[in-house]
């Protein structure tokens, strides 16, 4: 398998690329895990990756969406930007994850990325509007991965997304992006209703045989306005999840990224661990894309970094998660979640004002934690990558989770 992937990388990519992401995202990424694990020895935490919501709009409206792509525009104004990249590449960043709404509605959107070559963009797309001219320039700039949203047939993909033709319009941009040799992915939040049409070795041939590299599976998480319980998967299907992808990466060349688990396939929230945060379009810095309430803003006159090591809601939030549970807090917990809010006054981060009430009817849900039946790694490169760069860093230890 590994020679195969070798091959695949030989033969189906832009070197040049290859060597932007081996740089930027593999080397740079793998010294700011390091600069993460010293600053936890001093009790300071900084994310190594970041995941930042450029826009609320979207020019979709799937089902179960928790960001407010039908209100009025907001987005995160380009002097912002720059400053927040280059303020976290100054404490040892390169990662972000780019996401909306859709990111491709925010017009100056690869050009603001394109002035910071020494970082690495994944950028988080329904592929609709990724035209030629687009794909052009991401090959040009070396150091964008689209990753490309794919929710199942054309009728699956119409009802999951809320318009009709969504499949077809994705499927041109996801091949624009192959066209030009682009180091691309594409992900699926798998639930009720796409389950069994998308977790399963067909489709991941058929990505293969398309030259898509890395491929992600999201667990739908049923939150927001509109949180349609009925679309989220059962513990056993979860359990499945994890199963299939350690198996799938034994056998198939094509990388297939997860969030959730360890080398040993313990649970873990990586807003829990401290090892991502999220930027909200407003600016609020969030725990995590889900949790839509802030203390902080990127607009603060103080250095990002000290932003983030001195915020006491981040801080507590992250003990609060890792010592009721390795899943998410946000499903299983969303009372203690209440609690943090409340006990910090954090802000409602919604153009619709309505995520406290959304909090308070939820009801506990699993997520992926399920003690006793973890299924480890069983392929040794990934075994050994999230040993030393995806782990927990011992945030459940004191609480012997």
């Amino acid at each position: 398998m590994y020679l195969q992937m070798a091959k695949r990388v030989i033969l189906e990519t832009d070197k040049r690329l290859v060597a932007k992401l081996a740089v930027n995202f593999g080397i740079k990424g793998a010294m700011s895990v390091m600069r993460f694990r010293s600053r936890l020895r001093r009790g300071e935490y900084f994310p190594p990756f970041l995941y930042i919501s450029v826009l609320n709009s979207c020019n979709l409206r799937c089902q179960g969406c928790w960001v407010d792509v039908a209100a009025r525009q907001e987005k995160i104004p380009e002097e912002n930007m720059h400053r927040m990249i280059r303020e976290a590449e100054e404490a040892g960043n390169s990662f972000f994850g780019i996401l909306g709404g859709e990111p491709f509605m925010h017009r100056e959107l690869l050009d603001i990325l394109e002035e910071h070559p020494g970082s690495y963009f994944q950028i988080f797309t329904n592929g609709q509007l990724i035209t030629e001219e687009k794909a052009r320039q991401m090959r040009r700039m070396g150091n964008v991965t689209p990753l490309v949203s794919v929710e199942g047939s054309e009728i699956t993909s119409d009802i999951r997304r809320g318009k009709s033709g969504v499949l077809s319009k994705t499927m041109q941009g996801l091949q624009n992006c192959l066209k030009h040799k682009l180091l691309t992915g594409v992900s699926t939040s798998l639930c009720a209703n796409n389950f069994e049409e998308m977790l399963n070795e067909k489709w991941i041939d058929r990505l293969i045989d398309m030259g898509v590299m890395y491929c992600w599976f999201h667990t739908y998480r049923p939150v927001g306005p509109d949180p349609r319980p009925e679309l989220a998967l059962t513990p056993e299907q979860q359990l499945q999840i994890r199963k299939f992808v350690v198996e799938m990466r034994c056998r198939k060349p094509i990388a297939i990224i997860d969030a959730y688990y360890d080398h040993d396939g313990q649970a873990l929230c990586p807003a829990a661990t401290g090892i991502s945060h999220h930027i909200s379009p407003w600016g609020g810095i969030e725990p995590c894309p889900i949790v839509q309430f802030s203390r902080e803003n990127i607009r603060d006159s103080r250095h990002l970094k000290d932003v983030f090591v001195q915020s006491e809601f981040l801080k507590d939030f992250r003990q609060a998660a890792a010592s009721s549970t390795r899943g998410c807090i946000v499903l299983e917990r969303p009372d203690l979640l209440k609690g943090v809010i409340e006990k910090h006054g954090a802000a409602d981060g919604t153009a619709r004002k309505t995520a406290m009430t959304e909090l308070e009817a939820m009801t506990p849900k699993t997520s992926q934690y399920r003690k006793g039946e973890e299924v480890p790694e069983k392929s040794l490169a990934y075994r050994l990558a999230k040993r030393l760069f995806f782990q927990d860093f011992g945030a459940y230890r004191p609480y012997g989770l």
